[in-house]
């Protein structure tokens, strides 16, 4: 069977779209069944595939068979299945693994809210506190922990695999302290107090965000530079640093995006250095990826992705000097600012 096939016919390219839930589906299968962690470098049987993740062979043939259309995994002439680059993707050891991530966007509460996009389009507004009665993240640690063991681990993984290009970019020679606000478990701070040995770093994020902060950061060999802070960065910013880090935070209402940028300046005051880093839907390789991630923050939080120029203003209106915008990898732009003396 191949997977590569020739542009269907636009009649046929809106049935395949409108069939994407099956598409989606069929990763969170294979992601949650294990299949390319139990499928070797050599291609296995059906029969063996099943053994390995006790399902039946039939059906799981036809999930693989779906899948090969994708060309996640792909069918050999003799019936038996094949990694592809994209099935490597979804082994937990591969080192640019998107499993959690596959599994993080297609949680069983975007099944409940992506049905509702018309309702969010007419009204701006997010459906997840209509749907179950409080606000997303609130559902997800009080209704939903699963979810939000996923959430966590995804997140993770993105900060994991974007921290190196962050440390790699961002020149801090001459500062003495950096933040990172809102910096998740600390994959940022502890990638750059690595490249600045005489550096001290903070991490400041909810106290259940914290609490798995990497373990070099608490008692590692981090720890004796590392400063780790509990609190919301929406409310207040009780740290003071040369230079703050707020990577991909600024996607919620528009209010909240004003109350942290304002938080930062206040605590840093004159002269600081803030670097803004974010996915932005006008300057990527990957526009379905990012416009689908837009449409989903439009759903759960009511925030939204960033043009180039949407982000420029949100940061001037705060008051702050953009002095540079880089991109950080193919997926990531900096925005290299400063609040005026």
């Amino acid at each position: 069977m191949t997977t590569a096939e020739t542009a269907p016919p636009p009649s046929m390219r809106l049935r395949e779209l409108a069939f994407g839930a099956a598409c989606a589906a069929a990763l969170r299968a294979g992601a949650r069944l294990g299949i390319a962690d139990a499928l070797g470098d050599s291609p296995m049987t059906v029969a063996d595939l099943a053994a390995a993740v006790k399902t039946e062979a039939r059906p799981l043939r036809r999930l693989l068979r779906a899948l090969s259309c994708y060309g996640v995994f792909a069918e050999k002439p003799d019936g038996t299945f094949a990694h592809t680059d994209m099935s490597r993707l979804l082994r937990e050891d591969d080192p640019n693994s998107l499993r959690n991530i596959t599994l993080w966007c297609t949680e069983p509460w975007t099944w409940d809210a992506w049905p509702k996009l018309d309702e969010a389009v007419r009204t701006d507004h997010n459906v997840v506190e209509d749907l179950y009665g409080k606000e997303f993240f609130t559902y997800l640690n009080e209704d939903a922990p699963e979810s939000a063991t996923v959430f966590n681990r995804a997140m993770t993984t993105s900060s994991e695999q974007s921290a190196r290009d962050v440390a790699a970019l961002l020149d801090l020679s001459g500062s003495t302290s950096v933040a990172d606000i809102g910096g998740g478990q600390g994959h940022v701070v502890a990638s750059l107090l690595d490249k600045y040995p005489s550096m001290h770093g903070s991490l400041l994020d909810l106290p259940r965000v914290i609490d798995n902060a990497v373990p070099r950061l608490r008692e590692g060999d981090l720890a004796p530079r590392a400063r780790i802070v509990p609190g919301d960065v929406r409310v207040s910013v009780p740290v003071k640093a040369d230079v703050y880090i707020i990577k991909n935070i600024l996607e919620w209402d528009d209010d909240s995006t004003a109350r942290t940028l304002r938080n930062v300046i206040e605590a840093g005051g004159p002269g600081t250095r803030i670097v803004v880093i974010e996915n932005l839907v006008d300057d990527t390789p990957s526009m379905r990826f990012s416009t689908a991630m837009d449409l989903l923050l439009l759903l759960n939080v009511g925030g939204a992705k960033h043009t180039t120029q949407s982000m420029v203003d949100r940061l001037t209106d705060a008051g702050l000097v953009i002095d540079d915008i880089r991109p950080v990898n193919p997926y990531l732009h900096a925005f290299d600012c400063h609040v005026p003396e």
